[in-house]
């Protein structure tokens, strides 16, 4: 291969990026960003950056002496990929012939209908989103949280410690069962409670109030809830529309291998977007973590530069982490489709516990509260024993 194009300059496209030099590669190496920025931590964002306790200078992914010798092409976005040509098309009008493509787009934030110039409304999954949000935070008020999923609860548990009036809003009847499943997603949200913060479950959102500047959340049963700032946290969706009509496969992302090989050949994705087949489920599964965004573009850059004739390993289980009001959370495995879960060591009610998910009596996952030495050991054994 004499080019390579990553397009994506996230921690998954940067990833990739390394790996491809490390794996030997030495050819021309493109990274596209549709972001002006040079790659940065998105984890932070939610909690110290929004808190004001680092700045945008400590969130930077490379080190003072790190030379890939890439081409950048930052703040212009990625608009289609010739598979006839291997070209990416831009926005800007110009075109990277590539040999290989690694496909690192990620995913975006999802909006709430009807919210769309109305002020004092924010998302968050970016640096500039992290800006705006942590201006509107220091001014102080009534924070309503749209979404009690991970970001929404590390952003309601930062805008505590400043102070802020909050209350999340959940449609599910309890927060965090899609990841965690019914009985720890209880434990785990109560966190919410044990700080005064209010979690309102089992409703969901009709609207928002205000006519320039939001002032309240609607919510289906009739009630409203006064507002002055307004998060909405429901979701993300992978950043894949520019490759409708390419021949990558779409499906929840781009549709992958094990080891991130798409339907076109010299073509492999990697991060938020890429929806990688799971052998121990047999399934797909896009996962939207850290963790996968830094290991799993190894692999799929070993994939590309065999042309596929390697054969693919078993990816490690997705590991997450979360950090909630002085509490760390951290979690890896899958809890869907397991049959039981108990708690090995530490008790619900202190918020310091260790619980493993089992399926037929196999460990499929594992979650700590505040427990991160057993929750290491957990995860080694879990890594066997899914392999």
């Amino acid at each position: 291969m004499r080019t390579v194009a990553v397009v994506g300059a996230s921690l998954a496209g940067l990833s990739a990026a390394r790996s491809l030099r490390k794996q030997g590669y030495d050819g021309r190496l493109v990274v596209i960003g549709d972001e002006p920025h040079r790659p940065y931590d998105r984890p932070p964002l939610s909690k110290e950056f929004l808190a004001g306790t680092i700045g945008a200078a400590d969130l930077t992914l490379e080190t003072d002496d790190e030379d890939l010798r890439a081409e950048w092409l930052l703040g212009v976005r990625a608009t289609g990929l010739d598979s006839a040509e291997r070209a990416v098309r831009l926005a800007d009008g110009r075109a990277v012939r590539a040999d290989g493509i690694v496909i690192a787009t990620g995913a975006a934030a999802r909006t709430l209908p009807g919210s769309e110039g109305l002020a004092g409304v924010h998302v968050l999954r970016t640096l500039d989103d992290a800006l705006a949000l942590r201006d509107a935070l220091a001014r102080g008020g009534r924070l309503v949280v749209i979404g009690g999923g991970f970001v929404g609860a590390e952003v309601a548990s930062t805008a505590y410690t400043l102070g802020l009036d909050v209350t999340v809003v959940e449609a599910a009847p309890t927060a965090l069962a899609g990841p965690l499943g019914e009985t720890m997603g209880h434990i785990v949200s109560a966190l919410h409670a044990d700080h005064g913060v209010r979690l309102l479950c089992g409703v969901g959102v009709k609207g928002l109030g205000g006519e320039h500047r939001v002032d309240a959340v609607l919510l289906e049963d009739g009630r409203s809830i006064p507002a002055d700032i307004v998060v909405v946290g429901v979701g993300a969706r992978p950043c894949v529309e520019w490759l409708e009509g390419s021949g990558v496969a779409l499906d929840n992302g781009v549709k992958c291998g094990a080891d991130g090989r798409t339907s076109l050949a010299g073509v492999v994705a990697v991060g938020d977007c890429a929806n990688w087949y799971d052998p121990r489920v047999g399934a797909h599964r896009r996962v939207e973590h850290w963790t996968g965004a830094r290991e799993r573009p190894d692999a799929a850059v070993a994939a590309l530069l065999a042309w596929g004739a390697v054969e693919p390993g078993v990816p490690r289980p997705p590991y997450f982490w979360s950090d909630q009001y002085g509490v760390k959370i951290q979690f890896a495995g899958h809890a869907a489709g397991a049959d039981s879960v108990t708690i090995e060591e530490g008790a619900p009610d202190d918020r310091n516990v260790l619980a493993v998910y089992r399926r037929a009596g196999r460990p499929v996952a594992v979650l700590g509260m505040n427990q991160p030495r057993l929750f290491t050991r957990w995860r080694k054994q879990l890594a066997v024993a899914t392999s």
